[in-house]
């Protein structure tokens, strides 16, 4: 026990001791008189007290010695480590080598007189995909990517059944994106892929490789503050270079890649679209509310020759849908530069019994569009 601790029961102990001593004293002194008077007196209180006394002693020495040897031991011990630190530091000057000099340190971008692109910056660092399950007939993969921001990120792909049956094949590529904040769409729509898949079926669509990003947080609808900043869905360099190495995709561009966005992912795929159609042929928005003048101005920048194809898709019961669809439609074909030359469908012709069996027809027709714009581009 520490020196500062033991002082406390020394001291009680001692205070006890001398409280039974004086006690012991008072009951002598009564002994004598009842001896000197001839009265009968009882002894056991004395003999009590006395002893009480004694262990009292006998705590306080052994105490005293615990504290005495407590404080030596503690400065034999200090002494000790300073003598040793001593002969250690003495020992290292004379026989450890001199360290060797350390290499120069890499320059930096900024030193180097040239800045750091983000492909420089970012390592897309990618986790071995694993199969999660088999909707749609096709076999659902999960990894991880890194996000524009460098953040880890969950990605899926679905991969159709033809993927297995032909293995010498290179599938064009659909990217859908999420409406809500770190999700994917199909958790969102589970019944997505069931609409891609059977568009295929249905002989209107060749099999895709559909890649589903988690979608960033920070905001409850991460797609509708995109449309002002299209180039955080659209550039998205470490997912294009994840999925090529991963599966066989035909490489990003017109040829190959399309984006889709169901309801609050629409104005995700509509920037992408508008904003990068050398690495998107087409795009799809299903059922969405879009910025006009945000994605005008978007599609008035986008860099190249490419022509952006952008199919805005609502069911013929979505009013305010098939509204928005063509507000973005008429700001397009008034806006500058490349947004006037962007080619934009709307498709207001889908009708069915339940909003699910249209959502279905509508990923359908989008898929079948992207098909048949892709193959335009090749």
């Amino acid at each position: 026990m520490p020196r500062p601790l033991l002082v406390v029961p020394l001291l009680l102990a001692a205070a006890a001791g001398i409280w039974l001593v004086r006690a012991a004293l008072l009951r002598w002194r009564d002994l004598r008189v009842a001896q000197t008077y001839e009265l009968a007196a009882e002894q056991r209180p004395l003999l009590l007290r006395v002893g009480g006394a004694m262990a009292c002693g006998m705590c306080v020495t052994a105490l005293a010695v615990a504290v005495a040897l407590d404080g030596r031991g503690l400065r034999a011990v200090q002494e000790a480590g300073a003598a040793a630190a001593g002969e250690s530091a003495a020992a290292g000057r004379s026989t450890a080598p001199r360290p060797a000099a350390a290499p120069p340190a890499a320059p930096s971008p900024a030193a180097s007189g040239g800045a750091a692109t983000p492909e420089r910056q970012l390592q897309p660092v990618v986790t071995q995909f694993r199969s999660i399950g088999q909707p749609a007939g096709g076999e659902l993969m999960e990894g991880a990517v890194a996000a524009p921001d460098g953040r880890p990120r969950t990605v899926r792909v679905w991969l159709p059944a033809q993927y297995k049956t032909d293995a010498n094949a290179r599938f064009p590529v659909i990217v859908v994106h999420a409406g809500g904040a770190r999700t994917t769409a199909d958790a969102e729509l589970p019944d997505i892929f069931d609409g891609i898949a059977s568009a295929v079926k249905l002989g209107r669509a060749r099999p895709f490789v559909v890649v589903v990003p988690q979608s960033p947080s920070g905001t409850a609808r991460p797609c509708e503050l995109v449309a002002a900043a299209p180039q955080a869905v659209a550039d998205d360099t470490a997912l294009r270079t994840a999925v090529g190495t991963a599966f066989r995709t035909l490489p990003p561009g017109p040829n190959g890649w399309g984006t889709l966005g169901i309801e609050g992912g629409a104005p995700c795929a509509a920037a992408a679209g508008l904003a990068r159609p050398d690495l998107y042929g087409a795009a799809a928005a299903v059922s969405g509310r879009y910025d006009p003048a945000a994605l005008a101005q978007s599609g008035a920048e986008a860099p190249g020759t490419a022509t952006a194809r952008l199919l805005l898709a609502a069911a013929k019961n979505d009013a305010a849908g098939l509204d928005a669809a063509r507000k973005l439609q008429s700001a397009l074909h008034d806006g500058k530069g490349r947004a006037a030359q962007a080619s934009v469908k709307v498709s207001d012709i889908v009708v069915d019994y339940t909003p699910e069996r249209e959502r279905l027809r509508l990923v359908r027709a989008a898929v079948q569009y992207l098909a048949e714009s892709l193959a335009v581009s090749s």
